[in-house]
């Protein structure tokens, strides 16, 4: 009875024990669950619930869409994620890059009625990540923009998506973006683009434009770094405005450590071509992916009525298009764009009136 007794007082300790390390996980999970991680990037504004009605609705299927929101391009950014929205059935989520100062003014805009179902994630980009990599001049440093470089970081700004979509803010999506999301890539491939040599509206716009489409545009192949690459001068480039990036492929491949390398050595180098004043950055996505990209659909990129080519597309061309981009110097919310009407239909008011249409406007536009 003695041995019993004993018996049972071990087993009544041992639950006792065990009891109270069960006690003190939960407490620690607790407090993990809690505690914010102090790692990574954090977003500042989270996805808002969907209504319930709009759950129904929409496929279950989540397609994250990266885009960029300047303060003085806000416009774009809005237009571009209101016909998004509009012409999809998909659970789109937006990923809206921006800088600290203009977060307030965001949030404001994005809270317009026509916009209160979008789904978002603001995130702060930190300018200080581009140190040493971008060379600025000290006399032009109001036209440096860093948020044209969001793009080269994808797997920080969306750390959980194995696939994403990038587009610039001058864009309008007139078709189902669930179409663009579903883009075959090669395997190997981190990203599929838009050629300029094979693009419909690159046939229209190419006409005249000399070297502005292949390599020998955007890289100096005088430089013996660049020769040493053995990419071909006439190779056709490509536009990195819209594009669907693999992100599993593209962690794998270190793409953004590829990026950051040449970004530096264009810094000591002077890498890119002179003969354009354009991108900064795509030279070095071109050297990255490098006959290592695959092709999106020519509709889905449709470009260059930012610039006068644009004039030369047809009402019934333009309304073809899955996607209207205003790359060049005239812009749908300026006064000489083309097409901007198609643009506006998308436009929502900013609420804060900061942002106003030039086009309305043209003796604003003559006095600047």
């Amino acid at each position: 009875s003695v041995n019993i007794s004993i018996l049972i007082v071990a087993v009544v300790i041992f639950l006792l024990v065990i009891h109270h390390n069960f006690l003190s996980l939960s407490d620690f999970l607790r407090r993990e669950l809690s505690d914010p991680s102090p790692l990574g990037l954090q977003p500042i504004d989270f996805i808002p619930a969907a209504p319930q009605r709009l759950t129904d609705e929409r496929n279950d299927k989540e397609i994250s869409v990266v885009i960029a929101a300047s303060d003085e391009r806000l416009g774009g950014a809005i237009a571009a994620m209101n016909s998004i929205y509009q012409h999809t059935r998909s659970n789109v989520v937006f990923h809206v890059v921006t800088l600290n100062d203009t977060v307030d003014h965001l949030r404001m805009w994005l809270r317009s009625p026509p916009l209160k179902n979008l789904r978002y994630r603001i995130l702060d980009f930190d300018p200080r990540v581009l140190e040493g990599k971008v060379q600025v001049d000290p006399q032009k440093a109001d036209s440096f923009k860093p948020l044209t470089f969001a793009r080269f970081y994808l797997p920080t700004l969306v750390p959980h998506a194995e696939k994403v979509i990038y587009v610039d803010d001058d864009v309008i999506v007139q078709d189902d973006i669930v179409e663009l999301y579903n883009t075959p890539l090669k395997p190997g491939h981190a990203a599929a683009f838009s050629d300029d040599c094979d693009s419909t509206s690159s046939k229209v716009a190419v006409r005249g434009a000399g070297n502005q489409y292949n390599y020998i545009g955007f890289l100096d192949y005088k430089k013996e770094t660049i020769r040493k690459l053995a990419m071909k001068a006439n190779t056709c480039s490509f536009n990195p405005g819209v594009f669907v990036a693999n992100l599993t492929e593209w962690k794998l491949q270190n793409i953004t450590k590829q990026l950051e390398k040449w970004m530096a050595l264009n810094v000591v180098e002077e890498l890119y071509s002179k003969t354009l004043a354009g991108s900064i950055t795509t030279p070095p996505l071109l050297i990255v992916f490098y006959k290592q990209h695959s092709s999106i659909d020519p509709m889905w990129n449709v470009r260059h009525l930012g610039s006068s080519a644009g004039k030369r597309y047809s009402p019934q061309f333009v309304k073809a298009a899955k996607l209207l981009h205003w790359n060049g110097h005239f812009k749908p919310w300026g006064r000489t764009a083309s097409y901007a009407e198609v643009w506006e239909k998308w436009y929502v008011p900013d609420p804060a009136g900061k942002f106003s249409l030039i086009r309305r406007h043209p003796e604003a536009y003559e006095a600047k």
